[in-house]
């Protein structure tokens, strides 16, 4: 049964709250503020807190069930995070605070900085930026900076492989910057020919997503460095699918110029909902002085007696401010207690087991599903959402269908240069019972859609809401608040 809306259960004059006698003056509102009737529900606490709990059943969570969300790591959350973030030492400070009353926080920044500099192997790292995609900006806006402050005004172009994520020739366009395809090779690599044939005096840098959006880690990497860097152009990496490379690979060791983190993903901090997410960058020693302002850093050395003072520094030629104030200080804490938590042998094992779980997972499925780029993977990987024996069935029915089933879709037709794309990424947190019940349904799917094909065209079917006209729902946006007739 359909949850009743807060409107069908109101009752005239039922109270959830009663207002405290004034205590102040009171003075009337403007004539033109008042209306004569307001439609709000009249219900009681009661009612309120059964209404949205049930409410709040209907929505599938990380707490509730698996996502093989591919490109997005949308990992379990422990919980220890939300603790030491609710802390308050860390909760009730604020941004406008002298320093000298937040020594902690900037303390906790500052090791931060240092851990994830360790981690890429870069020389120094921002906190601001507020997600990724204005990490990627900030570090397109470093590529520039620099090249300006060296008269090389004519790099006017970045180079974009089509394996890459979907928001970098967007933040390159963004700044200024004209965007260049690279083609990708029969085996999921960056196509040399056309690295060499784009490479000239008039390339900014490269920006490389490695491993790619197809789950692969480019076995020309370094090459494909070596050749940027003897064009003199910059290579910034797309550090959002770090998951797979934690304790194993340092993209600063690979030659990367710049990267930016998502903390949201590999760090495990909640990026559901919409966020907040916090996309910090990692630049190597020639780009140090081109970071955003402020970075924490010490402005007075301790002893063995006195703590070091921590502040804010201004790096000399700073691109300048991203973010108001420093960047989205809980994730920060979140990402600072899970790196702790795990230490360095702890973070090797979230990558292997990233790793050995999406290729468990490609084995099962890649008799059944046709894997265009077959080789190990490392933390996801892409097959086709689309059968040659069931050509009606395509990879949002299958995604679709996969909701009766309790299991959250996988990404959708992306990236773009895989027909039909389904992107799978089961993440470290998975154990191998909810892989092989994700592979079993999966199996049973595809062979759904050879016999009885209608049932993916009309999925899915046991959800509150069922498919929806997505293209309408674009097109047709409802961006008010709703408030119904008169009951």
């Amino acid at each position: 049964m359909a949850e009743a809306t807060i409107y069908e259960i109101s009752s005239k004059d039922r109270k959830g709250f009663r207002f405290p006698a004034c205590d102040v003056p009171e003075t009337p509102l403007p004539a033109g503020l008042l209306r004569d009737d307001l439609p709000m529900p009249e219900v009681s606490e009661l009612d309120v807190i059964r209404h949205f709990t049930n409410l709040s059943h209907l929505n599938y969570s990380i707490d509730s069930g698996y996502y093989p969300l591919g490109s997005c790591t949308m990992k379990y959350n422990p919980k220890i995070n939300e603790e030491v973030a609710r802390l308050p030492g860390f909760a009730f400070t604020h941004p406008l605070q002298p320093i000298e009353t937040v020594q902690g926080n900037l303390a906790m920044m500052y090791e931060l900085q240092l851990w994830l500099a360790e981690i890429c192997g870069m020389a120094g790292v921002t906190l601001q930026p507020a997600a990724g995609a204005q990490g990627e900006y900030t570090g397109v806006l470093i590529i520039r900076a620099y090249h300006q402050s060296r008269g090389d005004l004519k790099r006017n172009k970045i180079l974009i492989p089509d394996s890459a994520h979907g928001t970098n020739p967007a933040t390159s366009a963004m700044s200024g910057f004209e965007v260049l395809g690279i083609a990708t090779d029969s085996k999921g690599n960056v196509d040399l020919e056309s690295l060499k044939a784009s490479l000239d005096d008039t390339v900014a840098g490269l920006m490389l997503t490695n491993p790619n959006t197809l789950g692969l880690f480019d076995q020309n990497v370094e090459e494909v460095v070596r050749l940027v860097h003897e064009a003199g152009g910059l290579v910034y990496g797309d550090g959002a699918n770090l998951n797979a490379l934690l304790g194993i690979v340092r993209p600063g060791d690979l030659g990367f110029d710049i990267m930016h983190f998502n903390l949201h993903k590999t760090f495990s901090t909640p990026h559901g909902g919409g966020g907040p997410g916090s996309g910090p960058v990692g630049v190597a020693k020639h780009l140090v002085e081109f970071l955003p302002f402020p970075v924490v850093g010490i402005i007075e050395e301790g002893d063995e007696e006195t703590p070091p003072l921590y502040g804010f520094v201004k790096p000399e030629k700073t691109i300048g401010r991203m973010k108001s104030f420093h960047g989205q200080f809980g994730m920060m804490v979140r990402a600072y207690n899970y790196i702790s938590m795990h230490g360095p042998d702890g973070l090797r094992d979230i990558a292997e087991n990233a790793v050995l779980n999406a290729n468990y997972l490609l084995a099962r499925l890649r008799s059944t599903f046709h894997v265009p780029y077959d080789r190990i993977c490392m933390h996801e990987f892409v097959m086709e959402g689309h059968l040659d024996d069931a050509p009606d069935v395509h990879a949002l029915d299958i995604a679709k269908r996969l909701m009766d089933y309790d299991f959250h879709p996988p990404t959708n037709y992306f990236p773009l240069i895989v027909h039909e794309a389904l992107m799978i990424e089961p993440t470290e947190t998975e154990n191998k019972q909810t892989l092989d019940r994700f592979a079993d349904v999966l199996i049973k799917i595809a062979d759904e859609a050879r016999k009885t094909p209608e049932l993916l065209h009309s999925a899915p079917h046991k959800t509150p809401i069922g498919r929806l006209d997505e293209v309408r729902a674009a097109k047709e946006l409802v961006l008010c608040c709703w408030l119904p007739e008169k009951i």
